[in-house]
């Protein structure tokens, strides 16, 4: 295959200069590589997830459970990729306020101590929006790896998901409730959807 620089060359589509560790909702696309579809098959305007599809959605719903600061919101899975609204809501419950010191009273304050900079120990970092797609795609990768080989899943083609993956900052109350319910009708979308691969 020849190179052809509009089509194979890499370049990042995140904001230029944008914190996405910041606490905020994002709405995130991620297509599976090549825009296989391997999570199952889209009946009567409705997602019918086979058994690759209810692992990926069993990741998206941990999440929150294993990543403090992180939580999910409306998502869908179809046959060929996600879309799905991650909302960061900042440092860990666990986390220290101000600085990341602990904030200790009733003590004098020695001098001549080296500063301890950085993240407390024992606390769960804050994750920025792509640590948490890497993590899902990690994740899901691994159990559907293990799904080809203990379960028979149809193998993906080098990799699951696609290099990249889309995002969407959502800058307030009505731009959330209308990017649910296009997540919601994305089913009944599917001949129409830019990730159908016609």
């Amino acid at each position: 295959m020849q190179y052809n620089r509009e089509k194979h060359h890499r370049h990042s589509i995140r904001l230029p200069g944008y914190d996405y560790s910041k606490p905020g909702a994002y709405f995130v696309t991620i297509c599976t590589q090549n825009r296989e579809c391997l999570f199952g098959e889209i009946v009567v305007g409705e997602m019918v997830l086979n058994d690759a599809g209810w692992m990926v959605n069993i990741v998206w719903d941990e999440m929150q459970n294993n990543y403090p600061g992180v939580e999910t919101d409306e998502f869908i899975i179809m046959p060929n990729h996600i879309h799905g609204i991650i909302v960061l809501v900042g440092a860990g419950p666990r986390a220290c306020p101000d600085n990341g010191q602990p904030q200790i009273t009733g003590q004098p304050q020695i001098t001549g101590q080296p500063q301890i900079t950085g993240q407390p120990q024992g606390v769960a970092p804050t994750l920025s929006l792509p640590d948490v797609v890497h993590r899902f795609k990690t994740m899901t990768t691994k159990r559907y790896t293990d799904g080809v080989k203990q379960n028979g899943w149809p193998p993906y083609p080098g990799k699951l998901w696609q290099r990249n993956y889309w995002e969407h900052i959502i800058r307030d109350e009505h731009e959330l409730n209308r990017i649910r319910q296009y997540i919601r009708n994305n089913p009944m979308n599917w001949k129409n959807d830019d990730h159908f691969d016609k």
